[in-house]
């Protein structure tokens, strides 16, 4: 069963998914969807969404048969990436999403409206530290996957310039970080292995301290210490 047959439409902002529990969240992000957007039009907003879309890139199989960004925001990465689908608790970002052509579809990562076997693969961008129960999303993401569907993470550790950044931000009482739980590479990949995530490939960026000039794009290859992101690629362990 594709995608396409879940009883979701090719263009499409639905808000019929599952609702329950989102509230808070919801409101945090949509608070700041707008100036969230904008970011990325900015100097450093800019820079940072390159470096991380080529980081994406290098792991990343190539986008073949439907896939599904969860936490899509505003659409920037699913858009930019070729993916059609993505979830999201807050309407407004959802709004912006459908505007960049994605089938948005509120709902929650942990109890997803869609059928089993649905998705070649499944993309979370620092969506994990805001979920009420990442293990639980990450269960959810191989009942919608293929069996042999591509697991693709991108990770902001704790540890790194960007992670403490925020985490600065979180404990002045950001609207956004302070709800965050950010974590360290090691602490995913063991998160990732106990839902039965094989890690395949991984990728770095973002070296440069938030608020220092942008930087050239410069990504390394494997989980490098010092990065403000990875991305990782895992499989279903055998």
């Amino acid at each position: 069963t594709g995608a396409s047959d879940s009883g979701i439409s090719r263009s499409c902002l639905v808000a019929r998914a599952v609702t329950s529990g989102i509230g808070a969240m919801a409101d945090a992000f949509s608070s700041i969807a707008q100036s969230y957007d904008r970011w990325y039009d900015e100097p450093e907003g800019a820079s940072a969404f390159a470096a991380e879309l080529e980081c994406l890139r290098a792991v990343m199989p190539g986008v073949e048969g439907p896939w599904l960004e969860i936490g899509v925001g505003t659409g920037r990465f699913a858009a930019a990436l070729g993916i059609r689908h993505g979830l999201d608790p807050s309407m407004d970002m959802l709004r912006i999403a459908a505007g960049r052509g994605v089938c948005a579809v509120r709902g929650r990562g942990e109890t997803m409206p869609y059928a089993a076997n649905s998705f070649h693969g499944v993309l979370l961008v620092a969506t994990l530290c805001f979920a009420e129960d990442a293990s639980q999303v990450l269960r959810e993401a191989t009942r919608a996957l293929q069996p042999d569907g591509t697991r693709l993470i991108g990770h902001i550790p704790a540890d790194g310039p960007w992670g403490r950044a925020y985490a600065r931000k979180a404990a002045s009482g950001h609207p956004l970080y302070s709800r965050a739980r950010f974590t360290t590479a090691v602490a995913l990949v063991r998160l990732a292995t106990n839902a039965g995530y094989t890690l395949q490939r991984a990728a770095a960026t973002l070296f440069n301290e938030p608020g220092s000039p942008p930087a050239p794009v410069h990504v390394e290859p494997g989980i490098t210490s010092g990065a403000g992101f990875l991305a990782l690629a895992f499989a279903p362990t055998a």
